[in-house]
């Protein structure tokens, strides 16, 4: 597969605080990767490192070969990195329909296709953004970002907080996305285990550096490495993990 994203010696924070050391990773055409780590160590900030909203201090990021490095935020959008914030960031005064057509780009994610992702939303296509569950304002957000047509797609913690049965539904999405559609992410996730299973390609950061990188079903079936490095609880019985 041809590689899509590379981050080579990077090295970022917030201000004069440096937050990433040197990290490298490279993102092919088509791959998922789960980030992982304990909270702290890095993740958040890589994303919106790529994404373009912290300092940086050196290091270079390239997208299909372009240095975008210094690239502003929406330039980076309009070249192809889409973003899916803790925060979420919708639109909370305009409708589920408004959300998804006020940033549309032209390309395979439409309105149909999202209705068709997320059956949820065209349920409730004319409700304001701020009369959403917290898992439908979730759906938006991702759902938004595809609008957009990216290269890469970005998310940070998109479970976090959810009714299981959210949970559940959001995960399927997203293995839709990433395994149907093909689509290069980058998720950042605390469920260790769940995000394993819809991804490709595990990494894990622990002070702003790489300590693990590998496939993410070797990671998921290595209880001594999910305790190490994530304080993830073994399984007591094979195919019975502790929720993480």
């Amino acid at each position: 597969m041809a590689e899509l994203l590379k981050v080579e010696a990077l090295r970022a924070g917030y201000g004069a605080a440096q937050v990433l050391n040197g990290l490298s990773l490279a993102l092919a055409e088509g791959e998922a990767i789960a980030l992982l780590g304990r909270n702290g160590t890095g993740k958040t900030t890589l994303i919106n490192s790529i994404v373009g909203v912290t300092t940086w201090h050196g290091g270079t990021i390239a997208l299909e070969g372009r240095d975008i490095t210094r690239a502003a935020p929406e330039q980076r959008a309009r070249l192809g990195i889409g973003w899916v914030p803790q925060e979420r960031n919708i639109f909370r005064s305009l409708t589920v329909e408004e959300n998804l057509t006020a940033v549309a780009r032209p390309g395979r994610w439409d309105l149909a296709s999202a209705w068709r992702m997320f059956p949820r939303l065209k349920e409730r296509r004319a409700n304001l953004g701020n009369q959403l569950s917290g898992g439908e304002q979730q759906m938006l957000a991702v759902a938004r970002a595809l609008m957009l047509n990216p290269r890469v797609l970005l998310l940070d913690e998109p479970l976090e907080g959810l009714a299981p049965i959210i949970v559940d539904e959001l995960l399927a999405a997203l293995r839709r996305i990433v395994r149907d559609e093909g689509t290069a992410a980058i998720i950042v996730e605390q469920k260790a285990r769940k995000v394993l299973a819809v991804t490709d390609r595990a990494i894990v950061l622990d002070r702003g550096s790489i300590v693990h990188q590998g496939a993410s079903a070797a990671l998921a079936e290595d209880d001594h490495l999910l305790e190490a490095h994530l304080g993830v609880a073994a399984a007591t019985v094979r195919g019975h993990a502790h929720p993480t």
